[in-house]
């Protein structure tokens, strides 16, 4: 099975204000405030076929979405599309894969001068089937009310790397779900060598989502508002990396 990136969900608890205007700031075009029917909300940053998520939660008051609250701040989901969820979960469930049923949900969207309803069926590996995050799949009833030409940016999402104590068993395990060549899965001791000035890791987990990396990005606009703002960065021939201590992440951007 093909895996085609969705998107990637960022997680910032109770401080998703305190998220969009960071990625704003770092020059990204971030689409309204969304609110989910399950009482979580978002601002998206879309990229031609598939888009990052910023999440979070409004307050302490219900619906309140456990899973969101439950889990880590920083890069905490790895969506791939589907365009049959319960498909998809037959699938898994055969390949021996705890599942969780099928969830449908929606937000109200606002896009120029027209609105609409946004439209999800989401199929979710059971919590800590995989220990970096959580993983689903996501089927868009309503791309439309998604992919709007107001919000969409140059730039792609090239990788997501995620750091093991157990290299080759993560990757294995990514791999029973199919084919994908978004992961990059290196160990903390790679990490350390190559992101640890700028962003120590300091876990217990087996696994975790560490780094996203974007193409299509001004590198010297970022840089300057990385060094305005203080975001430790560290710029390369054609790369920048831009470590975000309060989301335990990096963004590596590249000018390709």
């Amino acid at each position: 099975m093909i895996l085609p990136l969705d998107h990637l969900v960022i997680n910032s608890h109770f401080a998703l204000d305190d998220s969009a205007k960071l990625f704003a700031d770092l020059g990204f075009h971030l689409t309204p405030r969304g609110y989910h029917s399950l009482g979580s909300i978002n601002h998206l940053i879309m990229f031609e076929h598939h888009y990052l998520e910023l999440i979070g939660l409004p307050d302490q008051r219900e619906p309140l979405r456990r899973e969101l609250l439950e889990s880590p701040v920083g890069i905490d989901g790895l969506v791939f599309a589907t365009t049959d969820a319960a498909q998809t979960e037959n699938t898994l469930r055969q390949s021996g894969f705890a599942v969780q049923p099928v969830q449908h949900f929606s937000r109200e969207v606002v896009s120029a001068q027209a609105s609409g309803e946004a439209r999800f069926s989401t199929m979710r590996l059971q919590a800590g089937s995989f220990s970096a995050g959580r993983v689903y799949f996501c089927q868009h009833h309503t791309p439309e009310w998604v992919w709007r030409d107001e919000w969409l940016q140059p730039g792609r999402i090239k990788s997501l790397i995620v750091v093991a104590k157990e290299v080759v068993a993560t990757a294995q395990q990514y791999a029973r779900l199919g084919q994908t060549d978004l992961l990059h899965v290196i160990s903390p001791a790679e990490w350390h060598q190559e992101y640890g000035v700028l962003l120590p890791l300091a876990t217990e987990r087996e696994s975790w989502f560490a780094a996203i990396q974007i193409s299509g990005r001004d590198l010297t606009l970022v840089s300057q508002v990385a060094a305005a703002i203080g975001l430790p960065h560290e710029q390369r021939t054609g790369q920048l990396r831009v470590a975000i201590p309060a989301l335990h992440m990096v963004l590596e951007f590249t000018d390709d």
